[in-house]
């Protein structure tokens, strides 16, 4: 089978690998859609929030389909679909799915079903390898208090995650404005039902207009940038809530942090989806969001090292998906 190979940092390659096997408590998926995440380009570059070695398989948004089940397995049945974590606990250590252990960016992949969500026939492949984005940025919603259709929830940066936390939060009915300086990110962040889409160039003052200077409800940082994250903390009202749920690994920030004291902000970080999955399917199922638009960009996985170049510029692309179709 073919599987997508990070030999060593800034060395990805196709290799031919074996076909797995599977214990009694475990099952075969078959991949179907995996997307690349901007945290694949952390692993790739040789650096991670836990430790990794390699050579490891990357591949954590993902949709699958099982092909074969072990005995003892009694929860899932052959031709089930589905999405699996990636936060996920092994007896020895907590790992991280296509990080720390091999992930979804091959053919086939045996996998412990207790990580495992099944996928409602209503969400197609393509948004069930959105899922695990998706609940990154419901989490960032829900952590904060969640929304609703009285509030003003900004998201500042508009790449997959500001753009599922911005859809999370349309969903629940606020009023969303999403902040980035990319102009098709913009454009996207329309499609899927965003107010507004504004340059961080003006955004501070549209801002302001909007909510007749009271500021934001809900701030999502979902950049990372040193920048959004200053500008984040302007964007918020007085009593506001920030989710910080941009990667940034090991970067210093100026930033006028008095604004959390002066505006009595409620500040806090967020890090991957615990917990959420179920609802966070649900929810999906019965908003009928429409997600697809993030996903710019589709190859066969035997076209990865291709993709995950294009992925680099964000002026591009934002969501570029693999799919085994055509694969034996």
């Amino acid at each position: 089978m073919k599987a997508l190979v990070f030999e060593k940092p800034d060395q990805p390659i196709i290799v031919d690998a074996p076909m797995p096997t599977i214990k009694d408590t475990e099952v075969l998926v078959r991949t179907r859609t995996v997307g690349i995440c901007h945290s694949d380009y952390e692993l790739l570059a040789g650096r991670y929030i836990i430790p990794i070695s390699y050579p490891v398989t990357p591949g954590h948004e993902w949709c699958g389909e099982i092909v074969e089940v072990g005995r003892a397995v009694k929860n899932f049945k052959v031709g089930d679909r589905v999405v699996g974590e990636c936060v996920v606990r092994t007896p020895e250590r907590l790992h991280h799915f296509g990080f720390s252990m091999d992930g979804a960016d091959r053919q086939y992949f045996s996998v412990n079903p207790d990580w495992l969500h099944k996928l409602p026939d209503s969400v197609d492949d393509n948004r069930g390898a959105l899922i695990e984005p998706f609940t990154c940025g419901f989490y960032a919603v829900l952590r904060s208090g969640g929304t609703n259709a009285s509030e003003t929830v900004v998201v500042s940066g508009g790449g997959t995650i500001g753009l599922v936390s911005a859809a999370a939060a349309i969903g629940m009915g606020a009023n969303v404005i999403v902040v980035d300086p990319i102009q098709t990110r913009r454009d996207i962040a329309l499609k899927l039902g965003a107010s507004e889409a504004l340059d961080p160039a003006i955004a501070g003052e549209r801002i302001k207009e909007v909510t007749q200077g009271r500021g934001a409800d809900l701030v999502i940082e979902a950049a990372g940038h040193s920048a959004s994250l200053a500008a984040s903390l302007d964007y918020a009202g007085q009593d506001g809530r920030m989710s910080m749920v941009g990667i940034n690994i090991g970067q210093k920030i100026p930033a006028n942090l008095g604004l959390i004291q002066m505006k009595n902000l409620t500040v806090r970080g967020c890090i991957g989806s615990p917990g959420v999955w179920p609802a966070a399917i649900r929810f999906l199922e019965r908003t009928g969001i429409d997600l697809s638009p993030i996903q710019t960009h589709h190859f066969s996985l035997t076209e990865a090292v291709e993709a995950f170049e294009l992925g680099k510029n964000p002026q591009a692309c934002i969501k570029v998906t693999l799919n085994t179709k055509g694969l034996n």
